[in-house]
């Protein structure tokens, strides 16, 4: 069975490769080192440095891996055939927050490529405001299951 495409904006692939770049080249060097370091104290089964550094080194490797296996199924999302008529991957949505009035802007990107960060405004298309915001088109609105309860949310306005 194929891989799910991961749906990356530029920016996210290059984020990635960048941070790939760096595991690669810098971070496992430092990792080997204070390995080599906690060895250098003596008795393993005993040596808490020893143990740190190598739970750093699974950790690291890891995310190496993670990395690897995103950027095999990487698909670019093609910005320039999208249209602002409905919210998709990449679109930039202003909602208002119909119980307060209040409102707030969200970028829309793929769920598998570590992208999103909330505190950014970076939404995944399969998180529940994400979701909720796909396909739909300005003057929609959309309610959402929240762990604070339904908030219904209106679009304002759909951009790149």
């Amino acid at each position: 069975m194929a891989a799910k495409p991961t749906m990356l904006t530029e920016e996210g692939l290059r984020k990635l490769e960048e941070e790939l770049e760096y595991l690669h080249s810098v971070k496992r060097k430092e990792i080997a080192e204070k390995i080599k370091i906690a060895r250098s104290y003596g008795d393993l089964s005993e040596n808490s440095e020893y143990d740190d550094a190598k739970n750093e080194q699974a950790i690291m490797e890891a995310r190496i891996t993670t990395i690897e296996a995103i950027l095999k199924t990487a698909v670019i999302i093609d910005e320039s055939n999208v249209t602002n008529e409905h919210v998709h991957l990449t679109s930039l949505v202003k909602v208002e927050m119909l119980n307060s009035g209040r409102q707030a802007e969200y970028r829309i990107v793929g769920s598998g490529s570590n992208e999103a960060n909330p505190r950014e405004g970076k939404i995944s298309d399969e998180s529940p405001i994400g979701k909720a915001l796909m396909e739909k088109s300005v003057g929609d609105v959309v309610e959402v299951e929240t762990p604070g309860g339904v908030i219904a949310l209106k679009i304002i306005e759909i951009g790149k």
